[in-house]
């Protein structure tokens, strides 16, 4: 059986995109295992020995295509994205929800216990902070290469002291204006 494992980062961020990953193992890699628990080095280390022993579709949805479409909607897009991608018996999304996308089993922390998913963990996660270190060097006064585009009080308060990039969320309730006026 061919399974296809699944997993998103950047749900919860204030800035840059979200991405989704999906990943068929052809071969077994040491050292798989949920990203949030990889150091950045490790996770960016085995990112590259999965792409080159699996088959793997990473795809990342912008601020602007997030305020757009909602996080459900891009995720959605995401899921049928992978299955058209890559073709396999079964697909393993981390979460509870498939978000109407037929034929996505779901598995809450499905990527601390199956090995596809944990590598699609570090596959989307790694993609993420790819494009916000990409950010950090456009917008040093920012720190996204400390805080990869979370919400945390160092982002909030260079939002309010230098507003909105074009790669912020608008639609996240840390980007809008009257959270933005809670820091002034």
């Amino acid at each position: 059986m061919i399974l296809c494992g699944i997993d998103e980062a950047g749900r919860g961020c204030l800035a840059g995109p979200m991405a989704i990953a999906g990943v068929v193992l052809k071969s077994p890699i040491e050292g798989l295992e949920d990203s949030k628990k990889l150091t950045p080095k490790r996770r960016f280390e085995l990112a590259a020995i999965i792409k080159a022993n699996a088959l793997f579709h990473i795809a990342l949805f912008s601020a602007g295509e997030i305020d757009e479409n909602g996080l459900s909607g891009c995720l959605r897009s995401g899921l049928r994205q992978i299955k058209a991608a890559i073709k396999a018996d079964r697909y393993l999304y981390d979460g509870v929800c498939a978000y109407g996308v037929d034929g996505i089993d779901v598995l809450a922390k499905a990527d601390a216990s199956v090995k596809e998913v944990a590598a699609a963990s570090i596959l989307a996660k790694t993609a993420k902070d790819a494009a916000l270190l990409k950010l950090a060097e456009r917008y040093t006064q920012y720190g996204f290469e400390k805080h990869q585009g979370y919400g945390v009080k160092a982002h909030l308060a260079a939002i309010n002291k230098y507003g909105l990039t074009p790669f912020h969320r608008r639609s996240f309730k840390g980007c809008k204006q009257e959270a933005i006026d809670l820091f002034r």
